[in-house]
C-alpha cells in the first residue's frame, strides 16, 4: 500500500535551478570578486553534478583550470555556499520561484488522502524551508513529516543514501512510497533506494535517460492544462496528476 510521496526540491517542486539557484551563485561570485559566472548553457552542464560545493569544484577543474586555489580554498568554498544561500532564500523572499504546475493541488491532495509527505533532496535545510514558506504556505514546511536535505549523508545523488535515510526516519520500508523526480542523477538514487519513481522533467533534464520510471511526465497538471505523458508506455495520454492515479500507477 502508498504510504508516503517522497519529492525531490529542485526542478521538482519548483524550477529552481535556472532563475533561483543560478543567479544566486553569480550574486556570491560578486560578492566575492570573483570573475566567475556561470549562464544558462554552463550552469545545464554543470547540473551533472550533485551538490552546490561540489558543483563550485567541478567548474574550476572543468573550466577554470587557470583559476589558482588560496590556502583557505575549502574555506572559501563553504563561505562561497552559505553566500549563495543567502541570495537565493532572498530571492524567494521576494516571490520569485512559483511551484510547478499542480504542486500545491497536489499536496493538498496527498495531505487530505492520509499520505505522508517527504522530501530528499541534495540541496540545504535552508533552501528548502524557505522555498516551502515563500512559495507554498507560511507552515509549508511543516507540511513534510521528514525534510532530509544537504550533508546529512555523505554520499549525494545519484547515491540512494538520501532516499535511505528518508525512508528509514519514516519508519517505512522503499515498497511504502513513490518517489518524485525530475533528472537522471534523481532517478539513479530513487530506485537505488529501492523505490517506484514518476518523473517531471524540466528545460534541464528532458533529454535525461529516464528508464525504470513509472510514467515520465511534462508537469503534474492543472485544469485546463493537463500533464503531457512523454515515456513510451502512456504516450499521448493527458490529465492531472492526483492521488488516485498515483496509486494506479504504483500498483503496476
Amino acid at each position: 500500500m502508498l504510504k508516503a510521496l517522497l519529492f525531490d526540491v529542485d526542478g521538482t517542486l519548483a524550477d529552481t535551478e535556472r532563475d533561483g539557484h543560478r543567479p544566486a551563485f553569480n550574486a556570491a561570485f560578486r560578492e566575492f570578486g570573483l570573475d566567475w559566472e556561470w549562464d544558462v548553457p554552463l550552469y545545464g552542464e554543470l547540473l551533472a553534478v550533485t551538490g552546490g560545493k561540489e558543483r563550485m569544484k567541478y567548474y574550476l577543474s572543468r573550466f577554470r583550470p587557470d583559476y589558482e586555489k588560496p590556502a583557505n580554498f575549502e574555506e572559501m568554498i563553504a563561505e562561497l555556499h552559505k553566500a549563495k544561500t543567502r541570495h537565493y532564500t532572498e530571492l524567494l523572499a521576494q516571490g520569485g520561484i512559483p511551484l510547478r504546475p499542480g504542486v500545491e493541488r497536489l499536496l493538498r491532495e496527498a495531505r487530505e488522502a492520509g499520505l505522508i509527505l517527504g522530501v530528499a533532496t541534495t540541496t540545504t535545510p535552508e533552501n528548502v524551508t524557505a522555498l516551502l514558506r515563500h512559495s507554498l504556505a507560511e507552515d509549508g514546511a511543516d507540511w513534510f513529516t521528514v525534510i532530509a536535505a544537504g550533508d546529512i549523508v555523505p554520499a549525494k545523488k545519484p547515491a540512494p543514501d538520501i532516499y535511505v535515510w528518508a525512508i528509514r526516519k519514516l519508519g517505512l520500508g522503499p515498497e511504502e512510497c513513490l518517489a518524485i523526480e525530475d533528472s537522471e542523477n534523481g532517478i539513479h538514487s530513487s530506485l537505488g533506494a529501492g523505490l517506484k519513481t514518476v518523473v517531471t522533467i524540466n528545460d534541464y533534464t528532458r533529454d535525461h535517460d529516464f528508464t525504470g520510471a513509472l510514467a515520465v511526465l511534462s508537469d503534474l497538471g492543472e485544469e485546463g492544462a493537463p500533464y503531457r505523458r512523454l515515456d513510451a508506455a502512456g504516450q499521448d495520454e493527458r490529465g492531472r496528476v492526483d492521488v488516485a492515479r498515483l496509486r494506479a500507477w504504483f500498483a503496476l
